[in-house]
Protein backbone atom coordinates (compact mmCIF):
# COMPACT_ATOMS: atom_id res chain seq x y z
CA UNK A 1 0.00 0.00 0.00
CA UNK A 2 2.85 2.46 0.44
CA UNK A 3 4.56 2.37 -2.80
CA UNK A 4 1.15 2.93 -4.35
CA UNK A 5 0.41 6.07 -2.10
CA UNK A 6 4.20 7.44 -2.77
CA UNK A 7 3.86 6.33 -6.82
CA UNK A 8 0.25 8.74 -6.42
CA UNK A 9 1.79 11.63 -3.92
CA UNK A 10 4.92 11.60 -6.54
CA UNK A 11 2.59 12.39 -9.55
CA UNK A 12 0.62 14.89 -7.41
CA UNK A 13 3.49 16.71 -7.02
CA UNK A 14 4.74 16.76 -10.06
CA UNK A 15 1.20 17.75 -11.69
CA UNK A 16 1.34 20.70 -8.87
CA UNK A 17 4.47 21.93 -9.51
CA UNK A 18 3.34 22.89 -13.21
CA UNK A 19 0.64 24.95 -11.89
CA UNK A 20 0.98 28.63 -13.27
CA UNK A 21 -1.19 29.67 -10.01
CA UNK A 22 1.96 28.17 -8.13
CA UNK A 23 4.54 30.14 -9.66
CA UNK A 24 2.57 33.45 -9.39
CA UNK A 25 1.96 32.61 -5.70
CA UNK A 26 5.79 32.12 -5.39
CA UNK A 27 6.42 35.12 -7.13
CA UNK A 28 4.55 36.93 -5.02
CA UNK A 29 6.37 35.80 -1.89
CA UNK A 30 9.44 36.54 -3.18
CA UNK A 31 8.44 40.00 -3.78
CA UNK A 32 7.01 40.47 0.09
CA UNK A 33 10.50 39.40 0.49
CA UNK A 34 11.90 42.39 -1.46
CA UNK A 35 9.45 44.60 -0.35
CA UNK A 36 10.33 43.69 3.50
CA UNK A 37 14.19 44.95 2.70
CA UNK A 38 13.08 48.14 1.58
CA UNK A 39 10.90 49.04 4.42
CA UNK A 40 13.63 47.90 6.58
CA UNK A 41 16.34 50.26 5.01
CA UNK A 42 13.76 52.62 6.36
CA UNK A 43 13.22 51.69 10.04
CA UNK A 44 15.91 53.04 12.80
CA UNK A 45 17.38 49.57 14.07
CA UNK A 46 14.66 47.52 13.40
CA UNK A 47 15.80 45.43 10.14
CA UNK A 48 15.77 42.45 11.22
CA UNK A 49 12.25 42.59 12.77
CA UNK A 50 11.00 44.17 9.31
CA UNK A 51 12.75 41.21 7.51
CA UNK A 52 11.05 38.52 10.29
CA UNK A 53 7.86 39.92 10.39
CA UNK A 54 6.94 40.36 7.03
CA UNK A 55 8.28 37.18 5.54
CA UNK A 56 6.81 35.09 8.16
CA UNK A 57 3.59 36.95 7.59
CA UNK A 58 3.93 36.27 3.43
CA UNK A 59 5.08 32.68 3.91
CA UNK A 60 1.62 32.36 5.36
CA UNK A 61 -0.84 34.02 3.49
CA UNK A 62 0.41 32.39 0.40
CA UNK A 63 1.41 28.75 1.80
CA UNK A 64 -2.53 28.83 2.56
CA UNK A 65 -3.28 30.35 -0.72
CA UNK A 66 -1.58 27.69 -2.49
CA UNK A 67 -2.76 24.86 -0.53
CA UNK A 68 -6.66 26.12 -1.09
CA UNK A 69 -5.70 26.42 -4.84
CA UNK A 70 -4.04 23.19 -5.06
CA UNK A 71 -6.64 21.23 -2.72
CA UNK A 72 -9.69 22.48 -5.17
CA UNK A 73 -8.40 21.68 -8.14
CA UNK A 74 -5.73 19.10 -8.20
CA UNK A 75 -8.82 16.11 -8.09
CA UNK A 76 -10.89 17.67 -10.05
CA UNK A 77 -7.90 17.97 -12.66
CA UNK A 78 -7.91 14.22 -12.70
CA UNK A 79 -11.88 14.02 -13.52
CA UNK A 80 -11.96 16.64 -15.88
CA UNK A 81 -9.24 15.07 -18.29
CA UNK A 82 -10.68 11.54 -17.25
CA UNK A 83 -7.21 10.31 -15.82
CA UNK A 84 -8.35 9.03 -12.70
CA UNK A 85 -10.35 6.03 -14.62
CA UNK A 86 -7.33 4.17 -15.79
CA UNK A 87 -5.27 4.79 -12.52
CA UNK A 88 -8.32 3.36 -10.30
CA UNK A 89 -8.79 0.58 -12.89
CA UNK A 90 -5.38 -0.94 -11.52
CA UNK A 91 -5.25 -2.55 -8.06
CA UNK A 92 -5.42 0.32 -6.36
CA UNK A 93 -8.24 1.96 -3.53
CA UNK A 94 -9.75 4.71 -3.73
CA UNK A 95 -8.64 5.78 -0.25
CA UNK A 96 -4.88 5.02 -1.01
CA UNK A 97 -5.65 7.45 -4.10
CA UNK A 98 -7.06 10.17 -2.01
CA UNK A 99 -4.06 9.80 0.40
CA UNK A 100 -1.74 10.15 -2.15
CA UNK A 101 -3.16 13.12 -3.79
CA UNK A 102 -3.27 15.07 -0.02
CA UNK A 103 0.46 13.59 0.44
CA UNK A 104 1.80 15.36 -3.13
CA UNK A 105 -0.01 18.27 -1.74
CA UNK A 106 1.80 18.62 1.03
CA UNK A 107 4.76 17.83 -0.61
CA UNK A 108 4.31 20.74 -2.79
CA UNK A 109 3.80 23.01 -0.18
CA UNK A 110 6.81 22.05 2.04
CA UNK A 111 9.13 22.77 -0.90
CA UNK A 112 7.50 26.16 -1.56
CA UNK A 113 7.86 26.95 2.11
CA UNK A 114 11.34 25.80 2.43
CA UNK A 115 12.19 27.84 -1.11
CA UNK A 116 10.63 30.96 -0.08
CA UNK A 117 11.48 30.53 4.22
CA UNK A 118 15.33 30.50 2.43
CA UNK A 119 15.02 33.69 0.90
CA UNK A 120 13.90 35.02 4.25
CA UNK A 121 16.53 33.63 6.11
CA UNK A 122 18.70 34.86 3.57
CA UNK A 123 17.85 38.45 3.58
CA UNK A 124 17.41 38.12 7.64
CA UNK A 125 21.48 37.19 7.55
CA UNK A 126 22.24 39.64 5.40
CA UNK A 127 20.44 42.27 7.58
CA UNK A 128 22.27 41.12 10.91
CA UNK A 129 26.00 41.17 10.01
CA UNK A 130 26.41 37.67 8.15
CA UNK A 131 29.44 37.74 6.04
CA UNK A 132 28.37 38.77 3.18
CA UNK A 133 30.96 36.85 1.37
CA UNK A 134 30.01 33.21 2.85
CA UNK A 135 26.30 34.11 1.92
CA UNK A 136 26.87 35.10 -1.64
CA UNK A 137 29.34 31.85 -1.83
CA UNK A 138 26.98 29.82 -0.21
CA UNK A 139 23.81 30.90 -2.90
CA UNK A 140 26.39 30.79 -5.72
CA UNK A 141 26.90 26.69 -4.82
CA UNK A 142 22.95 26.39 -4.14
CA UNK A 143 22.22 27.20 -7.68
CA UNK A 144 25.97 25.69 -9.39
CA UNK A 145 24.47 22.45 -7.63
CA UNK A 146 20.90 22.47 -8.44
CA UNK A 147 22.72 23.64 -12.19
CA UNK A 148 24.34 20.41 -12.70
CA UNK A 149 22.09 18.19 -11.40
CA UNK A 150 19.53 19.30 -13.93
CA UNK A 151 21.82 18.80 -16.24
CA UNK A 152 23.23 15.43 -15.23
CA UNK A 153 19.95 14.11 -14.25
CA UNK A 154 17.27 15.80 -16.86
CA UNK A 155 14.52 12.85 -16.47
CA UNK A 156 14.85 13.51 -12.44
CA UNK A 157 14.53 17.54 -12.19
CA UNK A 158 11.16 18.00 -10.63
CA UNK A 159 12.13 15.53 -7.58
CA UNK A 160 15.87 16.93 -7.38
CA UNK A 161 14.36 20.07 -6.37
CA UNK A 162 12.56 18.98 -3.10
CA UNK A 163 15.92 17.95 -1.30
CA UNK A 164 17.48 21.67 -2.70
CA UNK A 165 15.00 23.45 -1.57
CA UNK A 166 15.38 21.74 2.18
CA UNK A 167 19.18 22.21 1.99
CA UNK A 168 18.77 25.69 0.89
CA UNK A 169 16.90 26.20 3.86
CA UNK A 170 19.23 24.81 6.23
CA UNK A 171 22.25 26.85 4.49
CA UNK A 172 20.39 30.16 5.70
CA UNK A 173 19.22 28.80 8.42
CA UNK A 174 23.02 28.32 10.09
CA UNK A 175 23.60 31.56 8.19
CA UNK A 176 21.07 33.22 9.66
CA UNK A 177 22.56 32.32 13.56
CA UNK A 178 23.59 35.88 13.91
CA UNK A 179 19.83 36.54 13.80
CA UNK A 180 19.38 35.24 17.23
CA UNK A 181 15.30 35.40 18.05
CA UNK A 182 14.30 36.39 14.95
CA UNK A 183 15.69 33.99 13.24
CA UNK A 184 13.91 31.46 15.81
CA UNK A 185 10.77 33.48 14.68
CA UNK A 186 10.81 32.85 11.47
CA UNK A 187 11.87 28.77 11.88
CA UNK A 188 8.81 28.78 14.09
CA UNK A 189 6.81 30.54 11.82
CA UNK A 190 7.69 28.31 8.80
CA UNK A 191 6.42 25.28 11.01
CA UNK A 192 3.59 26.25 12.10
CA UNK A 193 2.84 27.32 8.70
CA UNK A 194 2.70 24.12 7.27
CA UNK A 195 0.69 22.26 10.03
CA UNK A 196 -1.57 25.00 9.28
CA UNK A 197 -1.03 24.50 5.40
CA UNK A 198 -1.69 20.58 6.07
CA UNK A 199 -5.77 21.40 7.65
CA UNK A 200 -6.39 23.60 4.96
CA UNK A 201 -5.34 21.14 2.58
CA UNK A 202 -7.38 18.13 4.43
CA UNK A 203 -10.62 20.40 4.35
CA UNK A 204 -9.98 21.40 0.62
CA UNK A 205 -9.73 17.42 -0.12
CA UNK A 206 -12.68 17.10 1.88
CA UNK A 207 -14.62 19.14 0.00
CA UNK A 208 -13.25 18.26 -3.40
CA UNK A 209 -14.40 14.52 -2.73
CA UNK A 210 -18.04 15.82 -3.77
CA UNK A 211 -17.78 19.32 -5.08
CA UNK A 212 -16.76 21.15 -7.92
CA UNK A 213 -13.64 23.59 -7.52
CA UNK A 214 -15.09 27.22 -7.07
CA UNK A 215 -17.18 25.57 -3.87
CA UNK A 216 -14.60 23.94 -2.56
CA UNK A 217 -12.66 26.97 -2.87
CA UNK A 218 -15.15 28.97 -0.94
CA UNK A 219 -15.86 26.47 1.73
CA UNK A 220 -12.16 26.00 2.80
CA UNK A 221 -11.77 29.51 2.97
CA UNK A 222 -15.06 30.55 4.73
CA UNK A 223 -13.62 27.63 7.04
CA UNK A 224 -10.31 29.00 7.27
CA UNK A 225 -11.48 32.56 8.26
CA UNK A 226 -13.55 30.71 10.85
CA UNK A 227 -10.56 29.19 12.17
CA UNK A 228 -8.09 32.25 12.07
CA UNK A 229 -11.59 33.78 13.97
CA UNK A 230 -12.12 30.98 16.52
CA UNK A 231 -11.22 32.47 19.80
CA UNK A 232 -13.38 35.67 18.84
CA UNK A 233 -15.81 33.80 18.17
CA UNK A 234 -15.57 32.03 21.02
CA UNK A 235 -15.89 34.90 23.16
CA UNK A 236 -18.75 37.20 21.28
CA UNK A 237 -20.35 39.24 24.14
CA UNK A 238 -24.25 38.18 24.36
CA UNK A 239 -25.14 41.85 24.99
CA UNK A 240 -23.88 43.18 22.05
CA UNK A 241 -24.93 40.00 19.36
CA UNK A 242 -27.84 38.24 21.45
CA UNK A 243 -27.39 35.01 22.65
CA UNK A 244 -28.55 32.73 19.64
CA UNK A 245 -25.68 34.24 17.93
CA UNK A 246 -23.41 33.87 20.70
CA UNK A 247 -24.54 29.86 21.14
CA UNK A 248 -23.65 29.34 16.91
CA UNK A 249 -20.03 31.09 17.73
CA UNK A 250 -19.40 29.02 20.43
CA UNK A 251 -20.22 25.97 18.50
CA UNK A 252 -18.20 27.00 14.83
CA UNK A 253 -14.98 27.76 17.83
CA UNK A 254 -15.72 24.49 18.73
CA UNK A 255 -15.76 22.40 15.63
CA UNK A 256 -13.79 24.28 13.24
CA UNK A 257 -10.04 23.78 14.21
CA UNK A 258 -8.82 26.83 15.79
CA UNK A 259 -6.05 28.20 13.58
CA UNK A 260 -5.23 30.79 15.54
CA UNK A 261 -2.77 28.46 16.94
CA UNK A 262 -0.57 28.75 14.13
CA UNK A 263 -0.29 32.36 13.94
CA UNK A 264 0.79 33.07 17.70
CA UNK A 265 1.91 36.55 19.12
CA UNK A 266 5.65 37.53 18.50
CA UNK A 267 6.71 37.15 21.60
CA UNK A 268 5.32 33.78 21.54
CA UNK A 269 7.45 32.81 18.58
CA UNK A 270 11.05 34.61 20.05
CA UNK A 271 10.39 33.00 22.83
CA UNK A 272 9.91 35.94 25.53
CA UNK A 273 6.86 34.39 27.41
CA UNK A 274 9.09 32.15 29.84
CA UNK A 275 5.44 30.59 31.22
CA UNK A 276 5.14 29.01 26.69
CA UNK A 277 7.61 27.35 25.16
CA UNK A 278 7.92 28.18 21.56
CA UNK A 279 8.94 24.75 20.60
CA UNK A 280 6.33 22.99 22.93
CA UNK A 281 4.06 25.14 20.98
CA UNK A 282 5.47 23.83 17.80
CA UNK A 283 5.06 20.38 18.73
CA UNK A 284 1.33 20.92 19.60
CA UNK A 285 -0.11 22.41 16.41
CA UNK A 286 1.65 19.43 14.61
CA UNK A 287 -0.06 16.97 17.11
CA UNK A 288 -3.47 18.51 16.24
CA UNK A 289 -2.68 18.84 12.40
CA UNK A 290 -2.39 15.47 12.48
CA UNK A 291 -5.51 14.79 14.38
CA UNK A 292 -7.62 17.22 12.37
CA UNK A 293 -6.01 16.25 9.26
CA UNK A 294 -6.26 12.59 10.05
CA UNK A 295 -9.73 12.68 10.74
CA UNK A 296 -11.00 14.72 7.44
CA UNK A 297 -9.19 12.44 5.21
CA UNK A 298 -10.84 9.45 6.45
CA UNK A 299 -14.79 11.27 6.00
CA UNK A 300 -13.23 12.34 3.15
CA UNK A 301 -12.13 8.65 1.99
CA UNK A 302 -15.87 7.69 3.03
CA UNK A 303 -17.34 10.05 0.67
CA UNK A 304 -14.97 9.72 -1.98
CA UNK A 305 -15.20 5.75 -2.02
CA UNK A 306 -19.28 6.03 -3.33
CA UNK A 307 -18.84 8.99 -5.33
CA UNK A 308 -20.24 7.59 -8.86
CA UNK A 309 -18.23 9.19 -11.75
CA UNK A 310 -20.30 8.03 -14.38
Amino acid sequence: MGARIFAIAMNAYREAVRARVLYGLLAFALAACAYSVVVASLSLDQQARVVSDVGAASISLCTVLVAIVLGATSLYRELELKTIFPILARPLARHEYLVGKYLGTLLTLLVFVAIDGAVVLGILAGETGASIGALAGASVALFAALGVALWKLPHSRVQLVVPWALVAFATMALLAAPAGANRQLVLASCALTLCEAAIVTAIATLFSSFSSPFLTAVFTLSLFLIGRSADTLAHLPAKEVGAGVKRAASLLARVVPNLQVYVPARPILLGEVPEVSTWSLVARGAAQSIAYSAVMLAVAALIFRRRDFS
